[in-house]
């Protein structure tokens, strides 16, 4: 069952979401800063070629650990979403309002393009790898692949950080999500760049002005994100003032 709130512009411009949004905007441009940042640097290291097992096992840590970092850092103040998926599985399912959602997008976008421009500032002008889908993937297969993965990751977010059952399974809310994002660039890493996270994917799109095959990193991980919050925060967890009496997230 959909639980979204359209909510109030009092409420979302608030001096307490305008402190979130700046949470995001933070912890999310630290997030890809280090992320992509991983990718630059193995890039270099390897004089551009072609990915190896290693090179996807670094990138994935680099990414399992910066969100780990990026949720711990922002959880107290924005719920700690770096990723419009899970914001949009998360007002699915009640936990916060769609204005204020809308601004938390703004936020991670611009968080996005400001680390990736910082990150192609600090290193040269290199070039910063725009995800893609690989050769012998469709595009088909590569929304159903970010489909998947994102609702696994947004999954993960309500079992273990906004389900109000949670109890102290929370306190290792940051490390799971982590988790789940590195083991999915593990699985998808070569076939779609494991994304589900569309922020993630635009920063680079903007700063290299190429656009081919983006739309992909919105529609998989936007319907795994909702779908999470179909599944799980529609189903298991309560409506959306029940939500908000028991939940940390804004």
């Amino acid at each position: 069952m959909v639980k979204l709130a359209f909510g109030s512009w009092g409420d979302s411009l608030s001096c307490g979401s305008i402190r979130a949004y700046l949470a995001e905007f933070i912890a999310t441009l630290l997030f890809v800063f280090a992320g992509a940042g991983a990718a630059v640097s193995i890039g270099k290291q390897t004089s551009g070629a072609a990915v190896d097992p290693a090179s996807l096992v670094a990138v994935a840590l680099a990414h399992a650990l910066a969100m780990f970092v990026g949720v711990s850092v922002a959880t107290n103040v924005s719920g700690g979403h770096l990723n419009p998926a899970i914001t949009l599985g998360l007002a699915i399912g009640g936990h916060i309002t769609v204005l204020t959602g809308f601004f938390y997008w703004v936020a991670q976008v611009l968080a996005s393009i400001v680390a990736i421009f910082l990150l192609k500032y600090v290193t040269g002008g290199s070039a910063v790898p725009v995800h893609r889908v690989a050769a012998g993937t469709s595009e088909l297969e590569a929304v159903v692949f970010e489909i998947i993965i994102t609702f696994a990751l947004v999954y993960t977010v309500y079992a273990t950080a906004a389900d109000p059952k949670r109890g102290t399974l929370g306190t290792i809310a940051p490390i799971a999500i982590g988790l789940i994002v590195g083991a999915n660039i593990l699985a998808a890493g070569v076939f779609t760049g494991g994304s589900m996270n569309p922020a993630l994917s635009f920063g680079p799109a903007i700063a290299n002005w190429d656009f081919a095959g983006n739309w992909v990193y919105w529609v998989g991980p936007l319907i795994g994100g909702a779908l999470a919050g179909l599944v799980y925060g529609g189903i298991f967890i309560g409506s959306y003032e029940q939500v908000a009496a028991s939940s940390d997230l804004p």
